[in-house]
């Protein structure tokens, strides 16, 4: 049984309040009466209104659900767009304007980079996460599949010199693209010197010279004659070259070079929403736990690694000297955002008066807030923002009434705190279809706190199956990456945060690279992004940060970005253009080949969501290639296959025969983990696979498409399961 403390007319989980009242409070400037009374004002306040967004979300979805099946055989864009004019679905056109966001850190105004989502929820990841600020690109290229295992240069388990010749010879190309010499290459070089204020390099041939450029030297630790590190700038992110001649690597350089340290995760998203499982007060407090951990720089943990017992924590900065003697330091952390949850969700950590659960928003917005204002005040280790501000990502908001509600909750949060005016600052996913068609006017209602827009394709195109469930049967979920309205959508995130002014203030994203281990690939690929116009995107770990940062130093996004504003482009009908089929014509095979790649993936992600609480992870899809999966992916698979049970392109017994093999392919695929429990051994029994199957089964009916009401209840069934097992 759940023990509760009455408080300001607040029932919060015992859990929570003693969280709040003796690790949180304690150092700030809020008394815990004060904070609990003013809480639960805020509730009392802002719960009917985030009630009333919800109803408008339904009764929207009700009138295109009405629409689509009076007109599905009469279908007119124009027609389609007047109609969701006509019910304020598509937003009034606001007149231009321009975002005045102040007090912004430079890692997210001025310095185009990768980012990292993370889940906060494991104190590992999260470390790994804050820590990757700074990688190394040949440990980066050494351990993936950049480097060719060609001409005896396999990774092996111990050191293999035929590899590391790669590794040094790729590193060092780079190095020559982005940092030229005047004359040589870096390959060639001997010695790296600093005199008088100046980098000298020295050749085989004895030649000593000069970067092309060599304002890109700005600094260097150690001593002039024999530096231990040069440090580099280009395009607002540094590049440290690292020397030792008693390193195995250094000695067996030309110039002693050991390594070559890439600034990487410029920020990271610690995540609250999609990445994590938090159901109840217990995994809410062990998420917050973790982001005060970061903000007060006391997080660590301790792991096996090998025979080896490893204790992680936060890295320091790194001290350097200029060319003219005078020290300075740069972050050896990644900047922190953290991802609150969208309005959907209410949790049992908090019960209203009425002893209704309270929306987890409201929670996630005072709770992270208040653990936040620790870095205001300078209570911790280290600084996450110089500029006084506490950056919170608000995802799955549907339309501009929705991003002004965040508005008014984060004021209400600020005058709680005592905090001035817009020092929460937002970041709004873009992943909803009536933001997208409503982006500017969404921005606007923001544009004294924005400082982020990032698309998502996975649940974008969730949003997009759902709101035209009736319409018809959606082409193939592979096809959806090439549509007409994905492509404008993509397009128009860019250039309508251009035109609201978000360059210099704000960053404009991208979505993830979901495959750890084709690095590859990333790198022939992910450039895109930047040439989109793109000054951030997601990537899946450090290793990944460490190469999508080569890209950030190849393109110039500033140039990009400045060239696309001078284009335009309208992209509305093209947005509006639904991705239904027309007249299908599968074959067997291919709908059941469908069905197989839908059916496995959300299985292998929903057994370590309901039975493990793991909320993101390399999960392996149809053909064994890892995955990085949140519940973004279960969106867009369950509501594809509930749109093809509507229209008749499969049968439900073909669903459930197809769920029931595929559980045996991802049991096969787990056999051995720890504490992984066998869902075809007993498919009733599992909470697992009854959990995919209503996510597919009841596709229709969950508001919105989204799976977190169906993953909450069926993980509460396991977790109270697993608690009256225990002895």
């Amino acid at each position: 049984m759940k023990k509760y403390v009455e408080a300001s007319g607040l029932k919060i989980d015992n859990e929570l309040y003693s969280f709040v009242n003796n690790e949180v409070i304690p150092g700030t400037t809020v008394e815990a009466n004060a904070f609990w009374q003013g809480f639960a004002d805020i509730v009392a306040e802002l719960k009917p209104k985030n009630e009333a967004l919800l109803h408008t979300r339904k009764t929207l979805q009700q009138q295109i659900d009405q629409w689509h099946t009076t007109n599905k055989d009469a279908f007119s864009t124009d027609d389609y767009n007047h109609f969701l004019q006509q019910i304020n679905y598509i937003e009034p056109e606001v007149p231009d304007f321009e975002v005045t966001t102040e007090n912004v850190d430079k890692e997210i105004a001025q310095q185009p980079g990768p980012q990292l989502v993370v889940p906060l929820s494991n104190a590992r990841y999260v470390l790994n996460a804050a820590n990757a600020r700074w990688g190394s690109l040949y440990d980066a290229l050494y351990g993936t599949d950049v480097i060719s295992e060609d001409g005896g240069a396999a990774v092996t388990s111990a050191y293999n010199p035929e590899r590391g010749k790669k590794v040094i010879s790729y590193a060092k190309q780079f190095l020559d693209e982005i940092l030229p010499l005047a004359d040589g290459s870096h390959q060639e070089a001997v010695r790296y010197a600093i005199k008088e204020q100046a980098l000298q390099i020295t050749l085989e041939d004895k030649k000593v010279t000069e970067l092309k450029d060599p304002a890109a030297f700005i600094g260097y630790s150690g001593e002039e004659s024999e530096p231990a590190s040069i440090l580099f700038q280009n395009h607002q992110l540094h590049i440290e070259l690292q020397i030792d001649e008693e390193h195995p690597i250094g000695k067996t350089d030309s110039a002693r070079v050991k390594d070559v340290l890439i600034e990487s995760a410029i920020t990271t998203i610690m995540d609250c929403e999609d990445s994590v499982a938090a159901v109840d007060a217990e995994d809410k407090v062990e998420v917050y736990r973790n982001w005060l951990g970061l903000m007060k720089g006391n997080l660590t943990t301790s792991f096996q690694k090998g025979e080896k017992s490893v204790t992680r924590e936060l890295n320091p900065d790194r001290t350097y000297t200029s060319p003219a003697g005078t020290s300075f330091s740069l972050p050896g952390r990644s900047h922190m955002l953290i991802r609150n949850v969208g309005h959907l969700m209410t949790t049992p950590a908090v019960l209203d008066a009425n002893s209704e659960e309270v929306p987890e928003g409201i929670v996630d917005a005072a709770v992270t807030s208040l653990i936040a204002s620790h870095d205001l005040l300078r209570n911790g280790r280290y600084t996450n923002s110089q500029e006084g501000s506490v950056y919170i990502v608000k995802p799955k908001m549907h339309g501009s009434e929705e991003v002004a509600f965040s508005n008014q909750l984060f004021s209400r949060v600020e005058d709680l705190l005592q905090l001035e005016r817009n020092t929460l600052k937002i970041g709004v996913m873009d992943e909803e279809r009536r933001t997208s068609l409503n982006l500017k006017a969404c921005i606007q209602e923001v544009k004294e706190r924005i400082i982020f827009i990032n698309t998502g394709f996975l649940d974008r195109t969730g949003d997009e199956i759902h709101t035209s469930m009736k319409i018809g049967p959606m082409i193939r979920k592979g096809e959806m990456k090439t549509s007409t309205w994905l492509d404008a959508y993509e397009k128009a995130n860019v250039t309508k945060g251009l035109a609201s002014g978000l360059q210099g203030h704000a960053q404009i994203g991208k979505g993830m690279w979901p495959m750890p281990d084709r690095m590859k690939a990333m790198l022939e690929q992910k450039m895109g992004q930047l040439y989109a116009g793109a000054n951030t995107a997601w990537v899946p770990s450090p290793t990944a940060a460490t190469l999508h940062a080569l890209h950030y130093h190849q393109i110039d996004v500033v140039e990009v970005q400045n060239n696309l504003m001078k284009q335009s482009e309208d992209l509305e009908n093209n947005m509006l253009h639904i991705p239904a089929a027309q007249q299908p014509d599968w074959s067997e095979e291919e709908i059941q080949l469908e069905l197989d790649n839908n059916a496995q993936g959300i299985l292998g992600y929903v057994v370590r969501w309901v039975d493990m609480g793991i909320g993101c992870s390399k999960v392996p899809d149809i053909n064994d290639t890892g995955l990085m999966e949140d519940r973004a992916t279960l969106r867009i698979s369950s509501q594809h296959i509930a749109n093809w049970l509507k229209h008749d392109i499969c049968t439900e017994e073909q669903v459930l025969a197809t769920m029931k093999r595929m559980a045996k392919v991802v049991d096969q695929q787990n056999e051995g983990a720890v504490g992984y429990e066998p869902m075809s051994s007993n498919y009733e029994e599992s909470i697992a696979f009854q959990a995919a199957c209503d996510l597919v089964f009841e596709g229709t009916a969950q508001p919105n498409g989204y799976t977190e009401p169906i993953l909450h209840k069926r993980r509460m069934e396991k977790k109270n399961k697993a608690s009256v097992q225990q002895p």
